[in-house]
């Protein structure tokens, strides 16, 4: 039915959707499809309103929909109808909708639309309703006239009227009929009007319906045939007239009751008025009767009200408890469903978290994977650059090389060339800028090198003891003025005043970790104020919503600038400053302050902006700023964003500031990240750190000249914390912490509380859990992302983090915590008591120190003031280290100005002022004690000076790099150069020779001589000269390859490669000399401008050229002119080997025997070493020149102006400068003695000059004596840097060289070398060849083998030979003997075929059979188709063993036959022919019952022929016949069907052929086996049988004579014995469960095949058949109508099967080898054969 359901819905309805028969209750209990149906069939108006979801309240609008419409349709539903569509109950839908069905077809036929339908619908309805309203009025009038009768019996009952007292017993009687007759006459007239009401009601129907039908036409009448005809109709009004029917019998059994109850009555009466009577009689009162009964009545109304309230009053109670009882149970169901959702949630919890655990450790590990990989494959390369470079450089890597291969190594850089870097493009590539980036770093580390004279540049030892200072500290002094002129430092180091004991901190960790539990304790045994972030935003908020306007808060705020106004804090300024950032911009959310400036102002000026503010600003600005920033929160937090890092600090910072100076505060869980803390302590401190670090970087800067005194570290910035403690705590712990803390929560709330509110706050509870357990997560994930930026962020600088284990119970943490907290509270009053006793000492050294400010001096005084001057500097960067290297005295080698101070003071002192105290020695200009000269310079110069000191320092550290990295590169060149040489002249040495070809003719022609001249004198006289002949000519073809391989050698050492190499490598080496040179002509410029521009003077113009150092001309074909150069060129000095004969070599490089060849590159080594050292003493003479000049031109311009006043006493003096550079010190201390002297010849004189005048003049004096020696004295220093430098180089250009050298000249023997070793290896290859065709000569044996001479190499090439041996014998094929009368394979196969030509299918005739055998016997003739042994064999014998092999008694198996008289093979076990039967099987996929010869060999059978056979070691002999592998092939052509092409074996039978056995039962069985394919089990009774048998069977045989049968049969019978002992013991039970068709038995028992074989047989064919039908009535027998497949078990307990299987002989294997015995004995007696001779041959 509902196939033809849906296809209505499908195909002609097309619903909306598709229905199955599967999905028929599903698809419609939403009552939508319904509705969609009745709208296609134009019924369903408000389709529209109709809703395709799934939920409740939309079924049931649905249903309330499709209600009306159905009972319009007379379709029948209701509640019940429409629940069991809904709750899909099976069948529901499909009933409705066949009724729907068969009413929209009829409607379709019908034509009728909805509207006419419903005009028709009254009729129906009333039809309906008539039937069921007569039903319910039967019920009413019955019920009615009950409750009549019983109220008349009750009224009789109570209402006894009083009867008259004059009327006698017969009046009362009378009445009583009376009254009787009027109630029957009453209930007559009732019943005769209700059945009129009955038939006026069915004639108005009959009326009604007449009419409708005469006015409703031809289409009424159809609908209205479709009812009546309807068999739900007529059932209907069968009922109502079975109804109607049951009424009448019921009103008549209720009339036959009442009239016995009236009958009843009247006895009751009569009784009564008897014992009213006798009351009467009895004159007692008729009233006193009823007050009496109406008290009882009260009474007992009064018990039955009391009983009626303690009854109601229990039950009351019993409710009360009942329901408790419930609230309880259902409140403990509750609480056991939470707790176990509770648990459930915490595991799924516990499992995200996992995960999450789980891929973070795994994007760590998959991190640390990919670091671990590159840097295994930088550790491959370097490997692979190694061994590359060891083979280049014959295991001698240079230090260098591997020295910057560890740098690349160690900075992450790829060692191997990316890309090419010669020619850049506009935007290079990512390899290029790594190549890029690896040069940056090689070329650094060298300058760093180069710089600080190590590695490469290590000082060598006679160099050491003149090692110069480090840093020019007075050019050093000069560049720092001459930067801060120009750029003032921007951070400055503020530190407070009187710093605070208040503490500072916060906690942090994870949530759950317990930090407010911790704070909360803290707070109570502390004065301390916690300040949590949650808190603080949600007040900001509060004081938003609740306007709180500035004027509260600002006297407050006046109120503490007043109080902090005399304790100067900086904090408290901080906070002013940033109340101030935030009044003016409240809606921009502004950086707070990071310079210091806004710290700097003073509170009174802070005050009156803001009041202005405050007044002139909107009314937002009115707010507080806390308010302000709660406004802005919470327009963040509207917009569905997290508020910004920003404010929040913000917020915490102005919280911070209403906190009370001397009170401490801590923070509950902030900052969270690293941009919080950044903000937070910039905001609490003022500095920024990264300013900071930025500064430090810059002053890092590696500059040429370090100013000592000011070369001090940035102060490390006070931190915005004294402590940060963490709550270290697990994930998993924190997990069961929050599940506890919850679980706690949910367990402890009150129950007494009303019931809403105790749902709502659960409600509450519930979604406040959620939101935490749907962040939790989260928060672990942020925490454990950001805490190791955090970490180091508390560490780094000052280590302020204290780690606490949190895994502890809430007391051990609020003490640990405790405990921390009041060792921070003491470590932070020790620091402040230190830092106030630091500034106390202080205080007290600044007024010790100072001394009153002197009066005009005299001439001793000045040097304290300098002294004192020079203290304080030095007191005030006492704590930063010094720079380094820094000197202990002034300038070395004795140059200094202050050396030589005491020889030329002692003149003076004893001339002018002898009672002077002896003063100590005037600092040295550069030491410690020297006071600069800080003279005011012009504005514009240090705009000039700095970035021309920054040119200088670029191009010096520029060049130098450049040179060094050329030097570098230089390197590789070398060592590819030389690997070249060497492997090229190997490559030489090792060209090919043509001394084989002459050797393989020689050999050819020793061979060729004919064999009878081998031992002839002559011969070998002629051939020993050939030999002589040969080996002369190789030597020639050696001596002519050696004078090749020279000329080559003289060739590689007559290039222009070392010489050019050579040239490039001193021209590097001399740009460095330039480099310096340039550096100190630039700072002597420099220096000589900013000390003229402090001495007031204008700058020289130097219009001389820098001095340029010669670099070696390598190209000398080109002539150009001088002038075009701007470098000069000197011309190359190479040495001829003429001239260098007669020069004496001066150094030995060449070591051992002298080689004349490398005396020219020796010579021209040494030139070069010449011109080194003239080009370096060439730049150290202009350097000493300059210096010379420069002090040359100080004297003349002190001369200029001191002319007037001291020629006397600077004329001597002049004569003594004119000397060599060792003099500028004398200079000095002359010119200061003599202004050091001219205040007192001053004084002397007597000219009218005042006091202040006179000090003036020497105070100006003082000062250009003091810029003169200080000028000089960094010149000095310079000077004797740059010649240490210069001479550094020279000693490593002369190094470089030489070692360049000496690895040349090395690669030059080397080649040497090779070449002698190679010429006498060839010599002694040559001799060895001469030798062995020397013995051969001598022996007279032709050589057979090659003889090879390759290159220095000879050898007898056993591989090859020149001429083929003798080819082996071949061995005959393997031939098959007669052995103990066994027919050979040869002879089976001829006997098969005559068998197959005579008898195709397998069965011959006995006596033709027998005829065959005797003619095979007597006509042999020599065609040997039987062995020796059958020849003797006489016709009855032949007879005999026909009788053996026969089949049905009269036939023959000649297939059997040749199977038997094939033996000795294996006879298979049970097992072994199944298994074979499974491999046959499954080779045979097409399941046809046959296979061909390949896949017989594939599966094989149970032996197989690869038995081993022993090889004959003589190689005529025939190797041993394999008879079984033969045997396995002859059994395939005995069975194969060779009609078929290719020929086809039918396994089965094969097998069946292979089953037979000794015992006929056992071979029986075995064949039953096969044809089922699984074994089967014989009964305990035969195997009896079987067993009693074989033994008498095995007694009888003879097993002596019979050697075949003892090796066959016995072992097969002692397992059947075997086997059979186990059997008896263990048959399963489920034995011969298989069951076998009848085919297959026939097969068994010769069934179908032999039929065909002899049809001309009518005996055979009778057997066939008696088989067949035998076996055709025992299959019916057991049950097997049909022929249906039988059991084993059941088959094999028939008697006809059991006699059939004890008598069947077909599977019995015959031993025709009795018979073939017996005839060897006959002949034996006879004379032909003796016993004795058969032994022997068996033997």
């Amino acid at each position: 039915m509902s196939e033809i359901l849906c296809q209505w819905l499908n195909q002609e309805v097309k619903v909306s959707r598709t229905v199955s028969p599967k999905s028929f209750a599903k698809a419609f209990s939403s009552g939508y499809l319904i509705g969609e149906i009745l709208h296609k069939f134009e019924l369903q108006g408000d389709f529209s309103e109709f809703s395709e979801s799934r939920v409740s309240n939309a079924k049931l609008n649905n249903f309330s929909r499709l209600e009306p419409t159905l009972h319009l349709l007379g379709v029948q539903f209701d509640q019940n109808v429409a629940h069991n569509i809904i709750t899909e109950k099976p069948g529901a839908a499909t009933k409705l909708l066949y009724q729907l069905y068969i009413v929209l077809q009829k409607k379709k036929k019908s034509g009728l639309t909805g509207i006419e339908m419903q005009t028709m619908q009254p009729l129906a309805n009333v039809r309906y309703q008539s039937m069921k309203s007569e039903a319910f009025r039967d019920q009413r009038l019955s019920r009615r006239r009950q409750n009549e009768i019983m109220a008349k019996i009750q009224a009789a009952i109570i209402q006894i009227p009083k009867p008259a007292s004059n009327r006698t017993l017969r009046a009362l009687e009378a009445q009583k009929m009376m009254k009787k007759k009027k109630e029957a006459e009453d209930v007559a007239n009732e019943i005769k009007k209700f059945e009129a009401l009955i038939k006026k009601d069915l004639q108005a129907k009959e009326s009604a319906s007449k009419t409708s039908l005469d006015t409703a036409g031809q289409t009424t009448t159809d609908l209205l045939n479709t009812y009546s005809d309807d068999d739900y109709i007529k059932k209907i009004q069968k009922r109502l007239e079975e109804d109607a029917f049951a009424r009448e019998q019921r009103e008549k059994r209720r009339r036959r009751l009442l009239m016995d109850q009236l009958i009843a009555h009247e006895a009751q009466e009569e009784a009564y008025r008897e014992e009213q009577l006798i009351n009467r009689l009895m004159r007692q009162s008729q009233q006193e009767r009823r007050i009496s009964v109406q008290l009882m009545h009260v009474r007992h109304e009064k018990e039955v009200l009391w009983q009626n309230r303690i009854f109601r009053e229990k039950q009351y109670e019993e409710r009360r408890l009942k329901d408790f009882q419930d609230a309880l149970d259902r409140e403990a169901a509750l609480a056991k469903q939470a707790k176990i959702d509770f648990q459930e949630q915490a595991i799924r919890e516990k499992e995200i978290h996992e995960q999450i655990t789980v891929e973070r450790a795994q994007a760590r590990y998959k991190k640390h994977y990919t670091i671990c990989a590159e840097i295994l494959d930088q550790i491959l390369d370097l490997s692979t650059k190694v061994s590359d470079y060891r083979m280049l450089t014959n295991n001698l890597i240079p230090y260098k090389l591997m020295h910057d291969w560890k740098e690349l190594f160690f900075n992450g850089k790829p060692i191997y060339k990316q890309a090419s870097i010669k020619q850049l493009p506009a935007t290079p590539s990512a390899e290029q800028v790594i190549e890029l980036e690896k040069r940056d770093l090689l070329d650094s580390n060298d300058y760093e090198e180069y710089k600080n004279m190590v590695g490469e540049w290590a000082l060598p030892e006679e160099m050491v003891d003149n090692l110069p200072p480090s840093n020019n500290t007075i050019l050093g002094h000069v560049i720092h003025r001459l930067i801060e002129k120009s750029h003032p430092p921007q951070v400055k180091s503020t530190v407070l005043e009187l710093p605070s004991f208040a503490i500072k901190g916060c906690l942090v960790g994870k949530t759950f970790s317990g930090k407010t539990t911790a704070l909360k304790a803290l707070q109570k045994d502390f004065p301390i104020q916690v300040l949590s972030i949650d808190t603080l935003v949600q007040e900001a908020i509060k004081a938003f919503h609740d306007n709180e306007k500035i004027s509260e808060a600002l006297p407050i705020e006046k109120e503490a600038e007043e109080k902090s106004l005399p304790v100067l804090q900086e904090k408290n300024k901080e906070s002013q400053d940033l109340q101030n950032a935030f009044s003016p911009h409240p809606v921009s959310e502004e950086a707070l302050p990071e310079t210091e400036d806004k710290t700097i102002l003073s509170t009174d000026t802070n005050k009156t902006p803001k009041a202005e503010e405050v007044k002139s600003s909107d009314s937002f600005s009115e707010l507080t700023v806390r308010a302000q920033l709660g406004a802005k929160s919470e327009k963040m937090l509207k917009k569905g964003k997290s508020i910004s890092d920003m404010l929040l600090v913000n917020i915490l910072v102005n919280a911070i500031n209403e906190v009370p100076v001397d009170q401490g505060w801590v923070l509950d869980g902030f900052p969270m990240t690293l941009n919080q803390a950044k903000l937070l302590e910039e905001a609490l401190t003022g500095y920024n750190r990264e300013a900071l670090e930025l500064e430090e970087k810059k002053t890092q800067i590696p500059t040429l000249a370090v100013d000592a005194s000011t070369s001090k570290e940035v102060p490390l910035p006070p931190s915005a914390f004294d402590f940060v403690m963490l709550l270290d705590i697990s994930d998993n712990s924190l997990l069961d912490r929050m599940n506890y803390t919850m679980a706690e929560a949910f367990s402890s709330e009150t129950s007494h509380e009303d019931i809403t509110q105790r749902v709502t706050a659960e409600k509450q509870d519930m979604n406040e859990d959620q939101n935490l357990r749907d962040q939790i997560q989260h928060r672990i994930i942020g925490f454990l992302d950001n805490w190791p930026l955090l970490e180091q962020w508390f560490t780094e600088p000052e280590n302020i983090l204290i780690n606490i284990n949190a895994e502890v119970d809430k007391e051990s943490l609020c003490n640990k915590v405790k405990e921390m907290f009041m060792t921070e509270i003491m470590k932070k009053e020790n620091k402040v008591k230190k830092k106030l006793e630091e500034k106390e000492a202080e205080k007290k050294e600044v007024p010790l120190g100072e001394p009153p400010p002197p009066p005009p001096p005299p001439p001793p005084p000045p040097p304290e003031p300098e002294k004192e001057k020079e203290t304080h500097p030095q007191r005030e960067h006492s704590k930063t280290p010094t720079a380094k290297g820094k000197p202990p005295a002034g300038s070395p080698k004795g140059k200094s100005p202050g050396g030589k101070g005491p020889l030329k003071k002692s003149p003076a002192d004893s001339t002018d002022m002898s009672p002077v105290p002896i003063v100590p020695p005037p600092p040295k200009p550069g030491s410690e004690e020297w006071v600069y000269v800080n003279e005011p310079i012009p504005e514009e110069m240090p705009s000039f000076l700095v970035p021309y000191w920054e040119l200088i320092e670029n191009s010096y550290i520029n060049s130098i790099k450049t040179v060094l990295r050329h030097l570098r590169e230089e390197q590789h060149s070398v060592v590819a150069y030389l690997y070249e040489v060497r492997t090229n002249f190997q490559q030489f040495l090792w060209r090919p020779d043509h001394k084989q070809d002459f050797v393989s003719q020689w050999q050819a022609d020793f061979n060729a001589l004919p064999d009878d001249l081998w031992d002839d004198e002559e011969t070998k006289s002629e051939l020993h000269q050939r030999v002589n002949d040969l080996r002369d000519r190789l030597w020639d073809i050696c001596d002519a390859r050696k004078e090749e391989a020279e000329q080559e050698r003289q060739d590689i050492i007559n290039e222009s490669w070392l010489q050019d190499s050579i040239g490039i490598t001193m021209n590097h080496f001399f740009s460095l000399m330039q480099t310096e040179l340039n550096r100190f002509q630039d700072t002597k410029r420099l220096l000589q401008d900013y000390y003229r521009g402090m001495e007031c003077k204008i700058p020289i113009d130097d219009s001389k050229r820098f001095t340029r150092i010669p670099l070696v001309q390598l190209d000398s074909s080109r002539d150009i002119l001088e002038s075009q150069l701007r470098i000069p060129l000197i011309p190359r000095i190479s040495i001829s080997p003429d001239s260098a004969m007669t020069k004496p070599k001066t150094k030995a490089i060449l070591k051992g025997k002298i080689d004349y060849s490398l005396e020219n590159v020796e010579l021209n080594f040494e030139a070069d070493e010449k011109l080194v050292m003239d080009t370096w003493q060439q730049a150290s003479l202009a350097i000493s020149h300059m210096v010379a000049a420069e002090i040359h031109q100080r004297l003349m311009e002190e001369e200029k102006e001191n002319q007037p006043a001291d020629t006397k006493e600077k004329s001597p003096q002049m004569g003594t400068n004119k000397k060599a550079k060792e003099e500028p010190p004398k200079k000095e201390k002359a010119d200061k003695k003599a202004k050091g002297r001219s205040p007192p010849t001053a004084e002397a004189t007597p000219v009218t000059v005042t006091a202040e005048e006179i000090t003036q003049k020497e105070k100006r004096n003082e000062l250009m004596l003091k810029i003169k020696e200080e000028h000089l004295a960094a010149l000095q220093f310079e000077e004797i840097a740059t010649q240490f430098r210069l001479e550094l180089i020279k000693t490593k250009a002369l190094a470089f060289l030489e070692d360049l050298l000496t690895k040349v000249v090395d690669v030059y023997k080397l080649l040497e070398k090779w070449l002698g070793e190679r010429y006498l290896n060839e010599m002694a290859s040559v001799e060895k060849l001469t030798e062995v065709a020397r013995y051969h000569i001598e022996t007279s044996t032709k050589i057979q083998n090659e003889l090879y001479l390759d290159q220095e190499d000879f050898f007898i090439n056993g591989d090859l030979k020149v001429f083929p041996d003798p080819p082996p014998p071949v061995r005959p094929p393997p031939v098959e003997k007669e052995e103990n009368g066994t027919l050979t394979i040869e002879q089976l196969d001829s006997l098969k075929d005559q068998f197959l030509d005579i008898a195709p299918k397998g069965i011959i005739g006995h006596k033709a059979f027998t005829d065959i055998l005797l003619d095979l016997v007597t006509l042999n003739l020599g065609t040997n188709n039987l062995p020796s042994s059958w020849m003797h064999l006489t016709q009855p014998e032949l007879q005999e063993l026909t009788s053996l092999v026969i089949v049905n008694s009269e036939f023959v198996d000649w297939r059997k036959f040749l199977l038997v008289i094939s033996m000795p093979w294996p006879i298979p076990m049970e097992e072994e022919l199944l298994e074979t039967l499974q491999r046959f099987k499954a080779v045979d996929e097409e399941q046809l019952g046959t296979i061909t010869f390949e896949q017989y060999m594939q599966a094989g059978l149970w032996f197989t022929g690869d038995e081993y056979i022993k090889i004959p070691e003589n190689p005529l002999e025939p190797l041993p016949f394999n008879r079984q592998e033969h045997l396995i092939e002859f059994f395939f052509r005995l069975f194969a069907d060779h009609e078929k092409d290719p020929p086809q074996l039918d396994y089965t039978q094969m097998l069946l052929y292979f089953a037979c056995h000794p015992d006929a039962m056992e071979g029986v069985y075995r064949a039953l086996s096969v044809a089922i394919g699984t074994h089967v089990f014989q009964p305990v009774e035969t195997i009896a049988i079987i067993g009693e048998k074989s033994s008498s069977l095995t007694d009888a045989s003879p097993v002596e004579e019979y050697p075949e049968l003892e090796g066959n049969f016995m072992h097969e019978e002692g397992e059947l014995k075997e086997d059979r002992e186990e059997k008896e013991v263990e048959i399963p039970e489920n034995a011969n469960t298989e069951k076998v068709s009848l085919e297959r038995l026939l097969k068994v028992f010769q069934g179908g095949k032999e039929v065909q074989d002899a049809n001309r047989f009518t005996s055979h064919l009778q057997i066939e058949n008696t088989y067949s039908e035998n076996f055709v009535k025992v299959f019916q027998d057991l049950g097997a109508k049909d022929l249906e497949p039988v059991e084993v078990a059941v088959l094999l307990k028939h008697p006809f099967i059991q006699d059939l299987i004890s008598n069947y002989s077909d599977y019995k294997i015959p031993d025709i080898k009795i018979i073939l015995q017996r005839s060897e004995h006959v002949q034996g007696s006879d004379g032909e054969r003796s016993p004795s001779r058969l032994t022997e041959e068996k033997k």
